[in-house]
C-alpha cells in the first residue's frame, strides 16, 4: 500500500485538485506530533480517522463517516453506477479537506470490495485521482482480513487460545482464526492467524439479493443458508477454533454494533458503551429475535440503525447467524473499530512511534 502525505506547495491536476504526494521519509522532530490518516472506502460506507500517536495507541483528532451506498446494485450488476459514484466523490472531498485541515503528513486511503468487483472500479479510481486529488488503492481480499485483524485485536480476551474474528462488510464479509496466546500488546496480531478467507457476500449484495425492507423468517433462513454454503471452506479449516480454551468471537461491523446497541437499549448511539461490550450466546439470539419482529419503518425510526441501514441490518444478522452456527461460542465481543485503526497502527509501527521517547 502507499503511503502519502501533505505537500507544503502541492500540484494541481487538470481539474483544479491539489493531490497529497508521496514522501519518502519525515525528520524525525516533525514526527512528535504528526498527524495521521485512515481512510476506508466500502461498499456502503466512506469513513476516515485522522490521529496522532501517543505511547501505547493514538488519541482521534478528527473523524468522518458516511454512508455512500458506492457498491448499490453490485448484487446484480457489474458496474458502479453514476448516483453512487457522485455520492462517493462528494463524501471523499470531505475527507480531503479534513485532511488538509489536519495537516495530515502520512494517510492510507484505501478501496475495498466494490472497486475489486466492479468492471468500472479502476475507471473510478481515477477519476477521484484527477477530481479529488486523493490516490486510492484497491486492496486484495487478505490484506483487508489483516487490517480487520490488526484493528480489533486489542480486545480479544488475553486468555483465550483461539480467538475467530469477523467483520461483516457491505460486499464482503472477512473472517480470521487466531490461534495461540496473545503475545505482547505491541506485537503484530497477524502472527496469530491460522487461517482467514473473505466471503463474497456483505449487507448490501446479500439485501439485494433477497430483499432487505420485510424480511420474514424464511427468508432470513435462506440468507444465513446461502453464507453458510460461502464459509464452509474456511469453517471446514478452523474446525478446531472453538475447541480451545476461553475461545470466543469477535465481531467488528455496524451489524455487531447495531445488536450491541439494540440489547443495551440505547436512546441513541453511543461508542463508549458499544465498543469492547461482551455480550452472551443468548443475549445475542434475543437481539436478533427482536430485529426480524421489526418491520422496516420501526427499523428506520431506530436511531441506532436509521433510514439509511434499515434495509441492510437484517441481512447483517443473517451473516452474524450463519458465522455463530459454524463457531458456537458461549460469547461475543463487540468492536466498535477496523480497517481504519488497522491502518493506523500499522503506520505507526512502521514509523517506530512507540519506540521513541518522543511520542506523547
Amino acid at each position: 500500500m502507499r503511503d502519502e502525505t501533505a505537500a507544503a506547495a502541492p500540484s494541481r491536476t487538470s481539474t483544479g485538485a491539489a493531490p497529497l504526494q508521496p514522501t519518502a521519509q519525515m525528520p524525525g522532530r516533525d514526527r512528535r506530533r504528526v498527524a495521521y490518516a485512515a481512510l476506508d472506502l466500502g461498499t456502503n460506507n466512506c469513513r476516515l480517522l485522522i490521529a496522532e500517536p501517543t505511547f501505547s495507541g493514538f488519541r482521534v483528532i478528527d473523524a468522518f463517516s458516511r454512508i455512500v451506498r458506492l457498491g448499490e446494485g453490485l448484487g446484480t450488476s457489474d458496474r458502479l453506477n453514476e448516483a453512487a459514484i457522485e455520492r462517493t466523490v462528494e463524501a471523499l472531498r470531505i475527507c480531503r479537506t479534513k485532511m488538509q485541515t489536519r495537516g495530515v503528513r502520512r494517510a492510507k486511503v484505501i478501496a475495498t470490495e466494490a472497486c475489486r468487483l466492479a468492471v468500472n472500479g479502476a475507471a473510478f479510481v481515477e477519476r477521484v485521482r484527477r477530481g479529488v486529488g486523493l490516490d486510492l488503492e484497491i486492496v486484495d481480499r487478505q490484506t483487508e482480513a489483516y487490517l480487520a485483524v490488526t484493528g480489533c485485536a486489542a480486545l480479544a480476551d488475553p486468555d483465550a487460545e483461539s480467538v475467530v474474528i469477523f467483520d461483516i462488510g457491505g460486499g464482503s464479509t472477512e473472517i480470521a482464526w487466531l490461534d495461540g496466546e496473545a503475545a505482547n500488546p505491541s506485537t503484530d496480531p497477524t502472527l496469530r492467524i491460522r487461517a482467514w478467507d473473505s466471503l463474497p457476500v456483505g449487507v448490501v449484495t446479500l439485501a439485494e439479493r433477497h430483499g432487505g425492507a420485510e424480511v420474514t423468517r424464511r427468508m432470513f433462513e435462506g440468507m444465513v443458508e446461502e453464507v453458510a454454503e460461502k464459509l464452509s471452506a474456511f469453517a471446514l479449516r478452523a474446525a478446531a477454533a472453538a475447541t480451545a480454551p476461553h475461545f470466543h468471537l469477535l465481531g467488528t461491523s455496524g451489524t455487531v454494533t447495531t445488536i450491541a446497541a439494540m440489547h443495551l437499549r440505547l436512546a441513541r448511539y453511543e461508542r463508549r458503551r458499544v465498543d469492547g461490550l461482551w455480550m452472551s450466546d443468548d443475549e445475542v439470539s434475543t437481539a436478533i429475535d427482536d430485529l426480524l419482529d421489526t418491520r422496516l419503518e420501526q427499523r428506520a425510526d431506530n436511531p441506532c440503525i436509521g433510514r439509511d441501514r434499515a434495509d441492510l441490518v437484517l441481512a447483517g444478522c443473517a451473516i452474524l447467524e450463519a458465522i455463530r452456527r459454524a463457531f458456537p461460542s458461549d460469547r461475543l465481543r463487540i468492536a466498535d473499530r477496523g480497517l481504519r485503526e488497522g491502518l493506523l497502527m500499522n503506520m505507526m509501527r512502521e514509523d517506530g512511534v512507540w519506540n521513541r521517547k518522543a511520542v506523547r
